[in-house]
């Protein structure tokens, strides 16, 4: 490959922060911000974004960050760079989360320009899926990707499904009966649609009358209607798991949370979260497997149905500091 100058080095990083802003975030809080380098990009949690009241020792905002460190190093290698990561590199700096180095000119892997591109197709669907099943050879790739990663995503049966869906049910509804959730969801939903983070009205996605499908409900607390949705009746669900539990094991979970995402994109998949049982300590306990590192971090319903609604995001200069 030719030679690049500083210059244009310096503008494929700005591209790439761009991005990496693309990653899904808790409540679209977005609660990172970069700083450009020689050759370099620094990831750094902003700890001002982190939702006190669902994730007060931030595991969710370091899982969010590491869902934009992955699709920077996606967008890096898909920029002909051989991307290197170095995880907390500044003891005395913990938010300080990792730094990204373009360390040489590389030949770009089709794999990675693929799901390069699918960083931009990527979006949150809370609507109801197809009665089709997602067959094994579209699940491998996900779960595959997770493997990539040092994780494990692991697609429950029908049993363990109801019995994960009225975990998740549980979370919800306690959820919903706390002021303080209901006034940080509140802050962080908008009906107007004119901030540039937060979950807009457009992508609350429909509402399970009987509560089949548990997903978040946005709309608690404010005056929106609910558009009432019938969801599919055997969903496919799936659970990310691995590594400990400290502020590395998050960031790492949120890459892989994101490969995941990207990889059913690629594929043609629709995707969305429920984290609720997540945001409960003694309720995500109940999820954790007997093995010391198969600690939950995510779960997952994919299938075949509507892309989400794209939400806000902050003009790339405004998370970057030079």
């Amino acid at each position: 490959m030719k030679p690049v100058s500083a210059a244009v080095l310096s503008e494929q990083l700005r591209v790439c922060v761009g991005a990496a802003a693309q990653a899904p975030s808790i409540h679209n809080t977005q609660p990172w911000r970069f700083v450009l380098r020689p050759a370099a990009i620094e990831l750094h949690a902003d700890l001002r974004y982190r939702l006190a009241v669902i994730d007060p020792n931030a595991r969710a905002l370091h899982v969010s960050c590491g869902a934009a460190l992955l699709n920077l190093r996606l967008a890096v290698a898909a920029h002909g760079w051989h991307p290197r990561v170095l995880f907390m590199p500044d003891p005395g700096a913990p938010a300080h989360l990792a730094t990204v180095y373009a360390d040489r000119r590389g030949r770009v892997d089709g794999h990675d320009q693929r799901l390069a591109q699918a960083i931009w197709a990527r979006h949150t669907s809370r609507e109801p899926f197809s009665a089709r099943p997602v067959p094994d050879a579209v699940r491998d790739r996900p779960s595959e990707a997770a493997s990539r990663e040092g994780a494990r995503l692991r697609f429950v049966d029908e049993d363990e499904r109801a019995a994960l869906l009225s975990v998740v049910r549980t979370a919800e509804a306690r959820l919903r009966r706390t002021a303080a959730y209901r006034g940080e969801l509140a802050a962080w939903t908008a009906a107007d649609g004119r901030r540039d983070d937060g979950v807009p009205a457009s992508a609350f996605g429909g509402w399970s009358l009987m509560e089949i499908l548990p997903l978040r409900d946005f709309a608690v607390g404010r005056p929106v209607v609910r558009r009432v949705a019938r969801f599919e009746a055997e969903p496919t669900i799936a659970v990310l798991s691995g590594f400990g539990d400290d502020a590395v094991d998050w960031v790492r979970a949120g890459m892989a949370l994101e490969l995941v995402l990207l990889e059913a994109t690629a594929s043609g998949l629709a995707t969305s979260l429920m984290t609720q049982p997540l945001d409960i300590p003694e309720l995500r306990d109940l999820l954790a497997g007997r093995a010391p590192l198969d600690v939950p971090q995510a779960i997952l319903r994919l299938g075949f149905g509507p892309p989400g609604a794209p939400t806000p995001r902050r003009p790339v200069q405004d998370v970057i500091e030079t």
